[in-house]
């Protein structure tokens, strides 16, 4: 979990670190003299990597099934590497988003991960404590992404001093953040190939060469034990195991002394015990066979498609909340006079620059950090992961309803109500995720199908997330041209009630009846084992 921890915090930087400056972004690409239209291009620019990201979810997802996760994860965050890298160059719109469609064509990280992690833990003791893991990594790229992105952004302006006018730094003003994200990356890339070991039940048995390196590392310095064992080592520790056992096991009966109503041809008892138990790895095998012969209609059960549906509705519309704050803090108060008719009717933002903004969002990071690590969990194993769900489901919209009214409390309590705006937001936030995912989990009919499974959940997350802040800047746009500047917020909140009504429908996987079809016999299933007899 620690190496994979690694890898994941890779994304977050990236991906969070452009929020603070792309507002800014935007207005040097003189792409539109009117400011009300910049939240729109802004929302482009975000919807480009989850437009991508949608497109091929599903391949990803699948592929990893076929492959492992380990490759398919590695090269989610080399294509990362290179999108910010293109997009630091970006000289105008079109460049800036290839450069993210790049990202989200060659990332299907999030539905492996949820995979992965699946594999790693499957006792569901630990679920609470495991699955709050990535959204506590989440949260710390989340502190660094913007804390950098908002720092190193147009150096030239921040540190005249040690940037000077003239340099690659005027050129490309916004390049320096992106460099520091693609070297977190490559950190990110290496870490996976040297220390991530494969958990896919067929693939984690072949030969890893890069694991074998990275063990080899490790062997040099004194204090450090091996990631795991490569599969050479397995079965060599294996033949060493069937060189000691003994030929014929001392209760075993001589073939001289058995007679013919012993026999398990005459023995129900005996003929159910001679079923051999198959080895983790046969069983692993049994299982993907098993399930390549599932229909899609038995995998994508009303369990799974409805947590599908409800994991796509809530990316939505905390997606339009991440990408509309940032506007919302960035956007000044309007030049002209505009009718006030509450309390539907105003307009307001809160004029901050790109550092300000980038250090709240971090103060953000570091709070949804702090309740992941001592709330989420006990919250999880308290209530359980759907009453969880439901009960944040139901009661997210009103977060969307109160956020545009920030703007008129009096400037000495702003800052207080945007504080208690984003508490509220980071808790509901850190728990409706993991509960998710661990309902996902549970209504699965195989761990062997859960690559498609969240390949597909990645999709819609993907496809709900580009839709959000495309849409969510329009209306930010025709909000403030009208004078209602809480239009977009007010929208969300009615795609929150949607969220809450189909939460409402998931069932219970503990007491939901399980089908037949979806089970996978195991070997040790109905089978009595016989116990020598000493008579």
């Amino acid at each position: 979990m620690l190496v994979l921890a690694i890898c994941r915090i890779c994304e977050p930087i990236a991906f969070m670190g452009i929020f603070p400056y792309v507002y800014f972004m935007i207005e040097d690409f003189h792409v539109t003299d009117d400011a009300s239209r910049i939240s729109f291009y802004a929302g482009m620019v975000t919807s480009a990597f989850t437009f991508a990201e949608f497109s091929t979810g599903l391949l990803w997802g699948r592929l990893s099934d076929k492959i492992g996760r380990k490759p398919v994860l590695l090269t989610g965050l080399a294509g990362t590497a290179l999108s910010v890298l293109v997009f630091g160059f970006a000289p105008n719109l079109t460049v800036a988003l290839l450069a993210r469609a790049i990202g989200g064509l060659l990332n299907g990280n999030m539905g492996v991960l949820s995979s992965t992690v699946t594999e790693l833990v499957t006792a569901k003791e630990h679920q609470p404590r495991a699955y709050t893991i990535m959204p506590v990594v989440w949260c710390l790229g989340s502190i660094i992404g913007p804390m950098i992105g908002g720092a190193l952004a147009r150096p030239c302006i921040s540190y005249p001093s040690i940037f000077s006018p003239g340099t690659i730094w005027e050129r490309y003003p916004y390049l320096l953040p992106n460099l520091f994200s693609a070297l977190i990356v490559l950190v990110g890339v290496i870490n996976g190939f040297l220390f991530l070991e494969e958990t896919h039940a067929q693939k984690k048995m072949q030969r890893d060469r890069g694991l074998e390196l990275g063990n080899w590392i490790l062997s040099k310095f004194t204090g450090f034990g091996k990631c795991a064992e490569s599969r050479d080592e397995k079965s060599k520790f294996s033949d060493r195991e069937d060189e000691i056992q003994p030929l014929i096991d001392h209760d075993e009966q001589l073939p001289t002394y058995r007679t013919n109503e012993n026999t398990p041809a005459n023995s129900p008892r005996l003929r159910s015990a001679s079923v051999p138990t198959l080895p983790q790895d046969s069983l692993d095998l049994t299982q993907s066979k098993a399930h390549m012969g599932v229909s899609i209609s038995k995998t994508f059960t009303r369990p799974v498609v409805l947590n599908i549906i409800s994991f796509g509705i809530l990316a939505f519309h905390t997606m339009t909340f991440d990408q509309l704050l940032p506007v919302f803090l960035a956007t000044a108060p309007p030049k002209d006079h505009v009718d006030t008719s509450l309390p539907l009717k105003f307009v307001g933002g809160f004029n901050l620059d790109s550092k300000t903004v980038g250090i709240i969002l971090s103060i953000q990071g570091v709070y949804q950090l702090l309740i992941n690590m001592f709330l989420v969990p006990k919250v999880l194993k308290h209530f359980g992961a759907l009453r969880s769900f439901r009960f944040i489901a139901i009661a997210y919209f009103m977060l969307y309803l109160v956020t545009p009214y920030l703007v008129l409390l009096p400037p000495a309590y702003r800052m207080v109500g945007l504080a208690v705006v984003l508490a509220w937001k980071c808790t509901f936030q850190t728990i409706v995720y993991p509960s998710n995912a661990i309902l996902t989990a549970d209504n699965a009919p195989s761990r062997l199908a859960l690559g498609t499974i969240n390949g597909v959940a990645a999709s819609t997350a993907s496809l709900c997330r580009a839709f959000g802040p495309t849409i969510s800047g329009i209306l930010y746009s025709v909000g403030l041209k009208t004078g209602y500047s809480g239009l977009a917020w007010w929208s969300t909140a009615l795609v929150a009630i949607g969220g809450a009504v189909v939460g409402l429908m998931i069932p219970d996987s503990a007491t939901r009846p399980s089908s037949h079809d979806d089970q996978i016999a195991t070997p040790d299933d109905d089978v009595e084992v016989a116990q020598p007899s000493r008579a």
